[in-house]
């Protein structure tokens, strides 16, 4: 399977060493680390929704799901598996929570780097945006 295309407005040319998403993996940069292991980085969202919003971020440079090849087919799994680990970290799987990947700029997606939220911890509403 061949990487799809890319939305042309969304900045294609992002590499590793100029990627916010990058960096915090690397530890270049700091953040709220709540869970890592060979394929994620999980994190506190700066700019939370609800009392339960963490960015699971992929460890390889992967832009997004317009990236999927299968060979991430193990990332993509692996996001939902980290996802349910971070609802229970913070006490939201019984009262349910929402896991989200924005793709492209319609999409809402505003960090050209693959990344999962995983936002609780209070009543939502459909549809959303």
């Amino acid at each position: 399977m061949e990487r799809g295309p890319q939305q042309a407005s969304f900045p294609e040319t992002m590499s590793p060493s100029s990627c916010i998403f990058c960096k915090i993996v690397a530890g270049e940069i700091p953040a709220t680390v709540l869970y890592k292991d060979e394929l994620v980085t999980a994190i506190r969202d700066l700019s939370p929704v609800a009392p339960t919003h963490a960015l699971i971020l992929s460890n390889k440079h992967v832009v997004s799901v317009n990236d999927a090849t299968a060979e991430e087919e193990p990332l993509f799994g692996h996001l939902f598996t980290v996802a349910r680990k971070i609802a229970e970290l913070d006490g939201v799987t019984e009262s349910g929570y929402r896991v989200v990947v924005n793709t492209g700029e319609n999409g809402g997606q505003s960090v050209a780097h693959l990344h999962m939220h995983v936002i609780g911890g209070k009543a939502m509403s459909w549809p959303p945006g």
